[in-house]
């Protein structure tokens, strides 16, 4: 039972990490390139802010999943254990999700609607100006909070893969003399 335990873990923790990666230096890079903004500003330009919004609310909800199934992996964990969660990781892996949560359902409404102030033609440039300002400071502390959430995934995934918790049954070994 342990091991499936650990199995379960270890993937949700690598897959966490893995997307976090993927995203921070694959797919949010490259949809801010300037490439990638000039090609479709032939077409359409708001099109790729349309995108970088859809695949960061999916990758935010994936955030959600997987912080979900490792609460419920520790303390399903620790229930085999038979002994409380550790609180640094139980706190960790809550501020984790409220980090997901936040990035998820909170962050991409107001970035949303600064984006689209700040693109709309037919507002003064006074409020696009200040529109333009404030979509930038979101969107740097986006940056920062998935800078924070990749180094705490580092660390659960390091966790999930070197457990140093016993296992439940004592061996034979312990009762020589």
């Amino acid at each position: 039972m342990i091991g499936f335990l650990r199995c379960i873990g270890l993937l949700n923790a690598a897959a966490w990490f893995g997307a976090g990666i993927f995203f921070a230096l694959g797919i949010g890079s490259a949809l801010s390139d300037s490439e990638i903004h000039s090609l479709l500003q032939a077409y359409y330009q708001p099109y790729s802010e349309i995108i970088s919004q859809i695949i960061i609310a999916r990758f935010y909800r994936l955030g959600i999943v997987c912080g979900i199934v490792a609460i419920l992996h520790l303390l399903a964990e620790q229930f085999y254990f038979g002994r409380a969660p550790q609180k640094r990781w139980l706190s960790l892996l809550i501020t984790l999700l409220a980090l997901s949560l936040l990035g998820g359902c909170w962050l991409p409404p107001r970035m949303e609607n600064w984006n689209t102030l700040r693109r709309d033609t037919k507002t003064p440039p006074q409020t696009r100006e200040t529109a333009t300002h404030s979509f930038q400071a979101w969107h740097r502390i986006s940056k920062a909070a998935n800078l924070l959430m990749l180094t705490g995934l580092g660390f659960y995934l390091v966790r999930v893969g070197n457990p140093h918790e016993p296992t439940r049954f004592i061996g034979s070994g312990k009762f020589r003399s």
